[in-house]
């Protein structure tokens, strides 16, 4: 195992039953659940309300666990992530409230997400779908994916989230 480090994330569903996921706006662009790191001395319940909040600014409500998902890769220099996954309900409309660390929100059904998707939301998302709770899963890595085009900077932000919602 490489160095560890922890963060958290949400599997959230509206009452249509498609799940919250938010496009990260650096690196690879990968669309994953809201959530982030473990800031020192925080538990994870505490950082998955702080940080989903900050990522789609709505208050949200943790249900259960899902899962501790144990991100990790063979044969580079990368930390492994320990991902507490919880399930979660949200308490008002999404937006998003952090365009330095993410470029859309969107609600999408859990058969058809976007992609390139992070390997944690994949599994995760999966196993919240058929009511798993509670598991211990080692996920690995994908190859590393294309890097997408940008979202032009004149473009609004909300526009983004409408067409990608539709």
């Amino acid at each position: 195992m490489n160095q560890l480090t922890t963060a958290v994330a949400a599997v959230i569903t509206d009452p249509a039953g498609r799940v919250l996921v938010c496009q990260q706006r650096q690196g690879h662009r990968l669309w994953a659940l809201p959530g982030g790191k473990i800031h020192p001395g925080e538990s994870p319940l505490h950082a998955a309300v702080r940080d989903i909040c900050e990522e789609v600014g709505a208050e949200v409500t943790l249900v259960d666990l899902v899962g501790l998902y144990q991100l990790t890769s063979h044969g580079d220099d990368l930390p492994d992530v320990l991902v507490h996954v919880f399930r979660a309900k949200i308490d008002g409309e999404v937006t998003v409230n952090s365009p330095g660390r993410i470029s859309r929100v969107c609600w999408h059904d859990v058969d058809d997400c976007p992609s390139p998707m992070t390997p944690v939301t994949r599994a995760a998302i999966a196993d919240a779908a058929v009511g798993k709770a509670g598991l211990l899963r080692v996920v690995q890595r994908d190859a590393e994916p294309d890097i997408p085009d940008a979202i032009g900077d004149d473009q609004d932000v909300s526009d983004a989230i409408y067409a990608a919602a539709n």
